[in-house]
């Protein structure tokens, strides 16, 4: 007897007569052949995950097994690429059906069309491996595509041709096998690797707190979790626009429309601040929004990951920002419910944490199977309901993330962005970069970026003091720790992502800045012992220069004029005691 659907269940559907199939098969259900995956296998019935609407389904009609798990057809034409969750081009589905997908829509991740000006690295004879580099393609200006042996393919090349060819036709031989310039690997399967090693370089965002304070390494994760409103989108879109990540894998995992339609028009029209070239050219985006079959969000984390690590296998860097994880973990949730599975804390599924675990810790730092350097930093959004912290979600991506970005609802409401809260965030990769900024910063920056954070921790325990008693009962010495880190606050750790300069902020100009402010802090202690008041200090007009300097494009030229104004300004004061 033929499979058919016997119990549908909203996005989970029960089928019968399915011997022989196998967990993770990817079927088609249905006389729209939807697109589904098995989940479960119980006698001769599968239980099937639908990645699309599944109104209108009946019992009794026809599922046919693929016998393939779900893949992603990974090659030349992915960049500058829009996605939905299981890797059908937007713009492919579109043209098909209009602005709204219909149901069954089959459509290739890559063109099979377009013709590729294939270069070849090797010649006939050569002896390679899996993972080995066979040529390159100039996909854009930006990004050199490498095309890599397929898994389980080793042997002397023969054949190997040099030209224009699409995706499906053989370039070469491989031993006995034919080799194209496209491959297919299971999204849920890490790819492989020679090894993985400790990250030591970070991943610069432009974005003074991370880069000074938290920072995330090349192959590293973080976290950032907030409440509604606290800037968990912006953030990201700006570490994706501003990070030095070779490749951007941005999804948008159960967000609303109105913001992936802001990241789809604006990210065309940005300019990469590396190169100066357009920023698209080096992106990739899935889009599967909260009005998206939930079972296709589930998916998407994983089709973004699998894509990251194609590009990390060629010898990229490559930066994938996942928001948010926590939709993610609802569509599970969602799932798991239908499936009538034991439920954990909060109704999550009791596999939440393992499943956090498997997804984050395909970043690294690897040498790859060719024996060049990659790497797949992973930065994911959590969104706690309410802001709190202490729900599973977050504290089970705490876990095994090793940067925590914590977005403060009461910042936010102060117009202070980014709202991170410098008290409770932490970075665990901070000592391990100490040697590269002693190197490539300045040998003073970890010196400097340890005692800016001191004098944040100082002024925490005197604003309890100050609400207490006033600013006026405070000692001079102290009235100075209030002060300075005004100005750390208010013209270092805030930054105007829509600002021309002030959206980025480079690693020597954060250096040359936060040792302005210090500086100031150690002439004001000086000022005061020759009896100067810190609120004649503090009502100077050069502190209005110190709080624009991050706005000016030659700030570390500047920087000297207003120390020498500021020493001059601090003479008369002591001139007129």
């Amino acid at each position: 007897m033929k499979p058919r659907i016997s119990v549908i269940s909203g996005p989970v559907v029960v089928a019968d007569n399915m011997a022989g199939a196998k967990m993770y098969d990817v079927v088609r259900v249905g006389k729209e052949k939807l697109l589904g995956e098995i989940i479960q296998l119980d006698h001769n019935k599968a239980i099937i995950q639908v990645y699309e609407e599944t109104t209108g389904l009946a019992p009794g009609e026809p599922v046919e097994n693929t016998g393939m798990p779900l893949s992603v057809e990974l090659g030349p034409g992915m960049l500058k690429g829009i996605y939905d969750g299981v890797a059908r081009p937007l713009s492919e589905l579109a043209s098909q059906s209009g602005n709204f997908i219909a149901r069954g829509i089959q459509a290739n991740s890559i063109d099979h069309e377009k013709k590729w000006d294939f270069k070849p690295v090797v010649k006939s004879g050569d002896e390679v491996k899996e993972g080995d580099i066979l040529g390159t393609i100039q996909e854009t200006t930006l990004i050199e595509h490498r095309i890599l042996v397929p898994e389980g393919v080793s042997g002397k090349v023969s054949g190997i041709k040099a030209g224009k060819f699409t995706v499906k036709e053989n370039i070469c031989k491989v031993g006995k096998d034919s080799v194209q310039m496209s491959q297919k690997w299971s999204v849920r399967r890490p790819r492989k690797y020679e090894i993985k090693h400790k990250p030591s370089v970070p991943l610069v965002t432009g974005r003074r707190i991370f880069d000074t304070f938290f920072p995330i390494v090349k192959g590293g994760t973080a976290a950032i979790p907030g409440p509604f409103g606290a800037g968990k989108t912006v953030t990201q879109q700006d570490l994706a626009k501003w990070c030095d990540a070779e490749i951007i894998v941005y999804i948008g995992c159960g967000e609303r429309g109105n913001e992936m339609t802001e990241v789809l028009t604006e990210f065309p029209e940005l300019t990469d601040p590396n190169t100066g070239k357009p920023l698209i050219e080096r992106t990739i985006m899935i889009a599967n929004t909260s009005n998206m079959p939930v079972a296709a969000r589930e998916a998407s984390i994983y089709t973004g990951i699998t894509i990251a690590e194609y590009f990390r296998d060629q010898g990229y860097n490559v930066a994938l920002m996942a928001d948010s994880t926590s939709r993610w973990a609802e569509a599970m949730r969602e799932i798991s419910s239908r499936l009538e599975e034991m439920p954990g804390e909060e109704g999550y599924p009791a596999y939440l944490a393992s499943r956090l675990a498997q997804f984050y810790e395909r970043a690294g730092l690897v040498t790859t199977l060719n024996g060049n350097q990659g790497s797949v930093s992973v930065i994911g959004a959590v969104s706690p309901p309410g802001g709190d912290f202490s729900e599973p979600v977050t504290q089970n991506t705490l876990r095994v993330t090793k940067v925590f970005w914590a977005l403060d609802a009461p910042l936010a409401y102060r117009r202070h962005f980014p709202a991170i809260n410098w008290l409770t965030s932490y970075s665990l990769y901070s000592d391990i970069l100490d040697e590269y900024y002693d190197k490539n910063v300045s040998k003073n920056f970890n010196t400097l970026r340890r005692k800016a954070m001191q004098l944040l921790q100082k002024e925490a325990e005197l604003q309890e003091i100050v609400q207490l008693v006033g600013p006026d009962a405070l000692p001079e010495d102290e009235k100075a720790v209030i002060y300075i880190t005004k100005s750390l606050r208010e013209d270092y750790l805030q930054q105007n992502s829509f600002h021309e300069v002030d959206a980025y902020c480079s690693m020597s100009k954060q250096n040359a800045i936060l040792e302005l402010i210090l500086w100031t802090y150690d002439q004001t202690l000086l000022a005061i012992k020759d009896g100067i008041k810190v609120s004649q200090i503090s009502a100077l007009p050069v502190n209005e220069k110190i709080a624009r300097v991050k706005y000016d494009k030659d700030a570390e030229k500047e920087i000297d004029n207003i120390r020498k104004e500021f020493e001059s300004a601090v003479s008369k004061l002591e001139g007129s005691l």
